[in-house]
């Protein structure tokens, strides 16, 4: 009996319990990583110090040549360039066969920006649409399909920056800005505002301009630097609303002014520490900080600004990630200027890696490509030289 119960029991498979498998009902898979991101990091690896910091430069190249405003970008290693009226062909459609020739590498291309705010300031024809003095007086709405307009019509030219929307608060009729401003009271200005960042999103990136807000005091930034002595919490009741709406909105830019608040900061805005801070960590704004024209600060004739490349480690240093050059500049003196503040700890390493990094994650998502950063090493590059 003993045999045949082995015998059966020789010829049957033990059938195996199932194991449990362990759950985690708390447990979320994080997301894939951001190809930009990613791109953005492996290329910033790469970049010498000169590299990210010609990067950090929008610059104006005269004239009508698209070639050669696309060399000077290249062999300059450009982040961007600003086209003015001189730049513009007659018909202005024309823009959009040169555009991808100044933009250059396809998989980061140049910025390409251009004022556009309409009426008295405008830089293609035609642009019929409500300027800023005209839109003060409408809905706010009308601030949105305004500025829809105009971003898909610098879209169609190329362009990929628009520096147009004025988050300026005056109802001084003798302020410069009084017809470029779109309120004469922070709420007016900001619901405007905000519309207007509204309409050009996903068309062109959008700029608020001229932070802290030409409304503090008199005069021209174009040929002396506005003082104010307002206090913090007059500019926060007064002139902080618009462009903490325009970001809110989703302004990618924000452009400094060269304006003084005496008891606040001993520089002018652009190249102050404090109102960069302020931006970042009060009003969170997390896209591309931009200088107006750097070459104002010269015109002004304060001997403290005469020098162009002491005015540029300062921008750099107060926070800028973007310094701007509309009337000419010696960016190999700019880039040696800064990168001696860097050698020398006036300007932390760090700070250039942050700009340059924020510009090619902005660069790249421009291109619409998120395939790897390639690059080719100097072995690679003997072979196809």
């Amino acid at each position: 009996m003993a045999a045949l119960a082995a015998a059966l029991l020789s010829g049957c498979a033990a059938v195996p319990r199932p194991v449990p498998v362990p759950t985690f009902p708390d447990y979320v898979a994080p997301p894939p990583p951001d190809p930009v991101q990613l791109y953005a990091d492996d290329r910033l690896r790469t970049m010498t110090l000169d590299e990210k910091i010609e990067s950090m430069l929008m610059v104006h190249v005269p004239g009508l040549d698209p070639h050669e405003i696309a060399r000077v970008a290249s062999a300059n290693g450009l982040g961007g360039v600003i086209l003015m009226g001189d730049n513009v062909p007659d018909p202005a459609s024309a823009l959009a066969d040169w555009s991808p020739v100044i933009a250059g590498e396809r998989g980061l291309p140049v910025l390409i920006a251009i004022d556009q705010e309409g009426g008295v300031v405008r830089r293609i024809y035609p642009d019929d649409g409500p300027s800023a003095a005209e839109l003060r007086g409408l809905d706010p709405s009308a601030a949105r399909a305004a500025f829809a307009d105009r971003g898909a019509m610098l879209k169609a030219h190329g362009i990929s920056v628009n520096f147009g929307i004025v988050a300026d608060v005056t109802g001084d009729p003798d302020s410069f800005i009084y017809d470029r401003s779109m309120g004469a009271t922070p709420g007016d200005a900001a619901a405007r505002v905000s519309e207007a960042v509204s309409g050009e999103l996903g068309t062109v990136y959008s700029t608020l301009k001229h932070f802290p807000g030409h409304g503090v005091a008199p005069g021209d930034s174009h040929s002396s630097i506005p003082a104010t002595g307002m206090s913090l919490d007059d500019w926060r009741a007064g002139h902080e609303e618009p462009f903490a709406a325009g970001i809110d909105a989703g302004a990618e830019f924000v452009m400094f002014g060269h304006l003084e608040f005496d008891a606040l900061a001993a520089l002018p805005a652009t190249l102050s520490p404090m109102w960069h801070e302020l931006l970042r960590d009060e009003l969170g704004f997390k896209g591309i900080a931009i200088t107006d024209d750097m070459n104002m600060l010269e015109h002004t004739g304060r001997p403290e600004y005469l020098d162009p490349v002491h005015n540029a480690v300062l921008a750099v240093a107060a926070g800028n990630t973007m310094l701007l050059y509309v009337q000419g500049v010696d960016v190999g003196a700019v880039v040696a200027g800064i990168h001696a503040a860097v050698d020398a700890g006036t300007i932390d390493a760090a700070v250039i890696d942050d700009a340059a990094r924020r510009l090619l994650v902005m660069r790249r998502t421009l291109s619409g490509e998120t395939g790897p950063f390639v690059h080719c090493f100097e072995a690679c590059q003997a072979i196809i030289d």
